[in-house]
């Protein structure tokens, strides 16, 4: 498979008030569920979703979060989640992350790892073709 241009795909947020701790700054461990929410709309965007794999009996677990932060996000910021495929997936599918404010100064970078299981089985599988095919595209 011909992979030469990284797939990426941004979404933007507006941080709640419960992502946050007293002083209006986003708690760290909240990172993990932005960088799912860029994973979820990446995959959305290219044309599955985590509720269509589980349904074909594949199941997709995080087994790898890395995070750096730079800067704090706040209460009410519009954030920036920008999604990259770092690789061919093949039993297992690399994602790295871009956090942004709205003066596209960098917030947090990351990069989680996940693997594709098959739900009867509890194994790893390949990477299923459909979503090979659409990375060809």
């Amino acid at each position: 498979m011909n992979f030469k241009n990284k797939i990426s795909h941004t979404t933007n947020i507006r941080v709640r008030y419960g992502e946050t701790d007293q002083m209006g700054v986003v708690y760290y461990g909240n990172y993990a569920q932005y960088f799912e929410v860029g994973r979820v709309e990446w995959l959305r965007k290219l044309g599955f979703s985590y509720k269509n794999m589980e349904q074909t009996g594949v199941m997709l677990p995080v087994v790898s979060l890395n995070a750096n932060y730079k800067k704090s996000a706040f209460y009410d910021d519009v954030i920036t989640i920008k999604t990259t495929l770092s690789k061919v997936p093949t039993a297992s599918i690399h994602f790295d992350y871009e956090i942004t404010n709205e003066k596209d100064e960098i917030l947090t970078t990351g990069s989680t790892v996940l693997v594709f299981i098959d739900m009867m089985t509890k194994k790893p599988i390949k990477c299923p073709q459909s979503i090979l095919d659409k990375l060809q595209n």
